[in-house]
């Protein structure tokens, strides 16, 4: 199950440095997460300041 980020993401950019597989990008207001890249390792959730990350 892929993780997602919430509408509350500040936008920070913590995460896409942090996600190993490179599924995390810039979006419109927000970070977007790639369902089909992503691994389901948590290691963006761990790191997100706004606690915006979570499964889906």
């Amino acid at each position: 199950m892929a993780y997602v980020i919430s509408d509350d993401c500040i936008s920070c950019g913590t995460c896409e440095g942090e996600c190993p597989a490179g599924a995390i990008s810039e979006g419109d207001g927000k970070y977007v997460i790639d369902a089909d890249t992503c691994m389901d390792c948590g290691s963006c959730a761990g790191v997100c300041p706004a606690g915006a990350i979570s499964q889906e």
